[in-house]
């Protein structure tokens, strides 16, 4: 069914994109609460994973009172750029980031708590500034366990549903994910489309399960 490959592209290009930022996002504050100490730091933690247990339709309320028409940050973007974000496709990669984003940066932080503070300093002794540190010493130690999270969080923005939802609807060829397109045909009771979704959305998700298994080294290694 031709129908499927559209909201399947939209969903990989969301997914992509979301998983780009959050490599960014995700790994900046993951290293930060590693190896900063600061009063609240456990805090800051929770606040960062609530998304991962926040029921989604609470998550898009609160998009939609950030980037909404009226929200505080979608009035200012609409009256001063006549940038609109609801109901868009940008709208549903920040809904994505934003459900993924403690995937990653629950990895991230994770593998740089392993990362033995002593090899940073003996690369600080020998002259080395901190960003050199990070990407010479720090990332090429921690780089499994962030792999690992951004995989994971790929998968998760692939069946992102509630908050993209209501952000961004559900408008055909345009914003219309394989999860919400899936909800779409069964509200339609148009079963065989459904059924032809799912098994795309199952085989998609299969897909980016198994390449996770192959290229996080420390599963290759168990194996062998």
């Amino acid at each position: 069914m031709a129908e499927a490959w559209i909201p399947l592209a939209l969903t990989l290009k969301v997914a992509g994109w979301a998983t780009a930022i959050n490599l960014l996002l995700g790994v900046g504050v993951g290293f930060a609460l590693a190896r900063w100490r600061f009063p609240g730091r456990e805090v800051v933690d929770a606040a960062l994973t609530l998304p991962m247990v926040m029921p989604p339709t609470v998550l898009g309320y609160y998009l939609l009172v950030v980037i909404g028409t009226q929200g505080v940050l979608g009035a200012w973007l609409l009256e001063h750029f006549g940038l609109r974000l609801i109901f868009t496709v940008p709208a549903a990669i920040i809904a994505a980031t934003i459900v993924s984003f403690p995937l990653v940066f629950k990895a991230a932080r994770a593998a740089f708590e392993t990362v033995d503070p002593q090899l940073e300093d003996a690369a600080r002794t020998l002259g080395v500034n901190e960003w050199a540190v990070f990407f010479r010493v720090s990332l090429p130690l921690a780089w499994r366990g962030i792999l690992s999270g951004l995989l994971l969080s790929f998968a998760r923005a692939l069946g992102e549903f509630g908050a993209t939802l209501m952000v961004a609807g559900s408008i055909a060829g345009k914003t219309q994910t394989l999860s919400i397109a899936v909800y779409e045909a069964v509200q339609a009771g148009q079963d065989q489309t459904a059924n032809f979704l799912v098994a795309v959305t199952s085989i998609t998700c299969m897909v980016v399960l198994l390449g996770a298994g192959r290229l996080v080294p420390g599963r290759v290694a168990a194996r062998a």
